[in-house]
């Protein structure tokens, strides 16, 4: 009996999740920034917008730029020597506004987020989008977010996906 209050509980809260994602892809308003694909000036609107404290973190091959809010999100946004962001990473108890933090690519992730629900309306777990330039993973649950996003083009040489978290 407790088995089935467990499985009941985390179906639900899946569910709760993937309504907060749409939401959050759907009716949020727009943002003048653009930050993915942008550039160093973008991680400053961010930090504005996010309220956060901006902490650089240079390595080898890319910097990152970590911004932690007030409400303890933080956003990491990584650099390319080129000066461009390749992706973005999130966690925490609330999502950030995921217009702001993908600018351009946003409608391309709220098109293939639709396209996904519609496909498959009672999708269980996280969400998993491979785009032409695009990929974005996301879950968590009610106060534990989590998620990134990035360009694979823009993903400097040598640089294993597995890295950028």
């Amino acid at each position: 009996m407790n088995m089935i209050i467990q499985t009941t509980m985390r179906s639900m809260i899946v569910r709760v999740l993937l309504v907060v994602i749409v939401y959050v892809v759907l009716v949020l308003p727009s943002s003048a920034s653009a930050s993915l694909g942008g550039d160093v000036t973008t991680v400053q609107a961010d930090q504005i917008r996010l309220k956060g404290t901006l902490r650089n973190t240079p390595t080898n091959a890319y910097t990152v730029q970590e911004i932690k809010a007030p409400t303890g999100t933080v956003v990491r946004e990584y650099l390319s020597p080129a000066g461009k962001i390749f992706a973005v990473v999130w966690q925490g108890p609330f999502l950030p506004d995921l217009r702001q933090l993908f600018g351009s690519y946003f409608e391309q992730f709220s098109q293939a987020a639709q396209k996904l629900k519609s496909q498959r309306p009672r999708v269980r777990g996280s969400l998993l989008i491979q785009e032409p330039g695009l990929v974005v993973q996301s879950g968590g649950h009610m106060r534990a977010y989590f998620g990134r996003a990035y360009i694979p083009e823009l993903v400097p040489q040598g640089i294993p996906i597995e890295e950028i978290q």
